[in-house]
């Protein structure tokens, strides 16, 4: 069977909703391969709609829609370009890329990173940081991001989740 096509567009207001509904549905399905019940439910009270960046001119949001019309949120990704208002301009941070559980390993995850990193290109960025958490290292792994440290998030008082800080060089298209 062939995976659904995906279309990226850049994300609008309008989308906040589907793509919390469309983060929560992730971490619901994926979060407990890594993590343990009270890590997840605290990693979805950091889901509300009003937290993505849509309308911030240093970010830039993507989502995924399937191409059959429906126009259904599938994935989304964040692209900080100016990570933690560094002094270092170089440097962007991916502040998150999801897919649905009903769209993972149909490319869907590595298209959006694909859009994020040709925005950076684009902005003169040459290097890109995240943090993934345990369920995501090998995907960004695999996309050729390398390992700098292990962190530890609080999502909620006394709840953390243990990820991995990785970078990759950004080279010309």
């Amino acid at each position: 069977m062939t995976p659904p096509r995906v279309t990226l567009r850049e994300a609008t207001s309008a989308d906040a909703e589907s793509i919390g509904d469309t983060h929560a549905a992730s971490i619901r399905a994926l979060g407990p391969d890594a993590y343990d019940e009270r890590q997840v439910r605290a990693w979805l009270s950091n889901v509300p709609p009003d937290r993505y960046p849509l309308e911030d001119p240093d970010h830039h949001v993507v989502v995924a829609e399937l191409e059959d019309g429906d126009d259904e949120i599938v994935g989304f990704g964040v692209l900080d370009y100016d990570s933690d208002g560094r002094d270092d301009r170089s440097t962007g941070e991916i502040g998150a890329v999801y897919v649905h559980p009903d769209h993972v390993r149909e490319g869907v995850g590595r298209a959006i990173l694909a859009a994020l990193e040709s925005a950076a290109r684009d902005a003169g960025l040459e290097t890109l940081v995240l943090t993934a958490s345990r369920n995501a290292i090998d995907f960004y792994r695999r996309q050729g991001y390398e390992e700098i440290e292990t962190v530890s998030l609080e999502m909620a008082e006394g709840v953390r989740l243990e990820c991995l800080r990785m970078r990759t060089a950004l080279r010309a298209a």
